[in-house]
């Protein structure tokens, strides 16, 4: 019996910056409406934890006291974030740095600018890097070595925020949901009847139709790309999305889609693979096995498609299917 389409609920709520869509194949509305309320609290609670444009944020205040004279304790969900975050990091070679607030400051004043200042850059880069955060497990309490740091959780806290409202609905007994904020996706229990949830994954122009179209449960998929956002400078085109070991935009051009377990681990891993491209991407990727990358990448004005070893082998175990759009 396949999901009828009147069990499938929706509801949408601005949040992070976005749109969060929260999907569910539930048959008492009631439950829904409720379950969906305490979902989207959740959300509001991480954000007010995470975000970066509210100067009342938890990591901003963080922030604002670096350098740290002894360590701040923190909450137990910017703890969280933080440990993924230095994981994704050690593992990303760098590629993936939460430090990088000083930079992703700069780099959005010289998008309305029109023009970038590479001394700027270098002034702001003596505040950027994972060696200037330090993490006391006993604590729970972070440490900030340098002066002017600003932790920018951009990359890793939709993610986070994902997760956290599907355990909510889980937790009032709707297992078969589907979480949406920006493109990033995590999913419970496919609907009755179906093989997964379907969702599309785009390519370089997200105007055009899915390149591959993925049938998902009990995961994760995030997108990342460059396609509205980006700098021209003297002929050079800059991505939002900032390299934070050398201060710039990365260069090339690419939309990564990323499978894993959590929303978390696929934020964070979107960011740090479209920093690192397909030269580099291969290498952090060989201990990840829980991880799957599917990448389009311009080449020469073509678009060339890379594919983790792994992608066929990952989604069929996690007992999905995949079919050309």
């Amino acid at each position: 019996m396949s999901a009828d389409e009147a069990a499938l609920l929706a509801v949408n709520e601005p949040h992070m910056g976005t749109i969060v869509r929260i999907v569910a194949d539930c048959d008492d509305a009631q439950l829904f409406k409720k379950a969906t309320a305490a979902a989207f609290a959740r959300i509001r609670d991480i954000e007010q934890i995470c975000s970066d444009y509210r100067s009342d944020s938890e990591v901003l205040q963080l922030s604002a006291k670096s350098p740290t004279s002894r360590p701040v304790s923190v909450s137990d969900d910017l703890w969280n974030v933080l440990v993924k975050a230095h994981q994704v990091n050690q593992a990303s070679s760098g590629a993936f740095d939460v430090t990088v607030g000083p930079l992703t400051k700069e780099w959005r004043r010289f998008r309305r600018r029109g023009k970038l200042d590479a001394t700027r850059i270098e002034e702001v880069r003596v505040s950027v890097g994972a060696q200037h955060l330090t993490l006391d497990e006993k604590m729970h309490a972070v440490s900030l070595a340098a002066g002017d740091m600003r932790i920018d959780l951009g990359g890793i806290a939709k993610g986070y925020a994902i997760d956290a409202a599907l355990e909510v609905l889980s937790k009032h007994g709707v297992s078969r949901a589907l979480v949406d904020a920006g493109g990033d996706i995590a999913v419970t229990g496919a609907p009755r009847g179906e093989p997964g949830w379907r969702v599309g994954i785009a390519g370089l122009d997200p105007q055009q139709p899915p390149i591959l179209i993925a049938y998902l449960s009990g995961c994760a998929v995030a997108t990342s790309g460059d396609a509205f956002q980006f700098l021209e400078h003297e002929g050079k085109r800059y991505s939002h999305i900032l390299d934070p070991r050398t201060g710039y935009g990365v260069d090339h051009r690419a939309a990564v889609t990323l499978f894993a377990k959590t929303a978390t681990e696929a934020d964070a891993w979107a960011s740090a693979i479209s920093v690192l491209g397909p030269d580099g991407a291969p290498k952090s990727l060989q201990n990840q096995p829980g991880i799957a990358v599917w990448m389009e990448v311009l080449v020469d004005e073509k678009p060339v498609t890379w594919v983790s070893p792994n992608l066929g082998t990952w989604l069929s175990e996690h007992g999905q299917k995949q079919a050309n759009d």
